[in-house]
């Protein structure tokens, strides 16, 4: 892993780290871009959406097969 000088205390940290581990100062990556794409209200409604459909698919395919079994008995 690839370690880099904190600019606060100077002690060394892993680039990948979000905030230093000694002062607690954030990493130069983590900037209010990152935090809108991380964090983006699209996304959420695209999830949702997503499990909103799969559970109106997973009602329908248990109502045709209801109503196959209660036909076929």
């Amino acid at each position: 892993m690839e370690k880099k000088k904190c600019p606060q205390c100077k002690n060394l940290i892993l680039k990948t780290s979000p905030t230093c581990l000694y002062c607690g100062r954030p990493n130069k990556f983590i900037t209010k871009e990152y935090v809108n794409k991380k964090w983006n209200k699209e996304y959420s409604n695209n999830v949702f959406d997503y499990i909103f459909i799969n559970k109106y698919l997973v009602f329908f395919l248990l109502l045709i097969f209801t109503i196959v079994i209660i036909i076929y008995n």
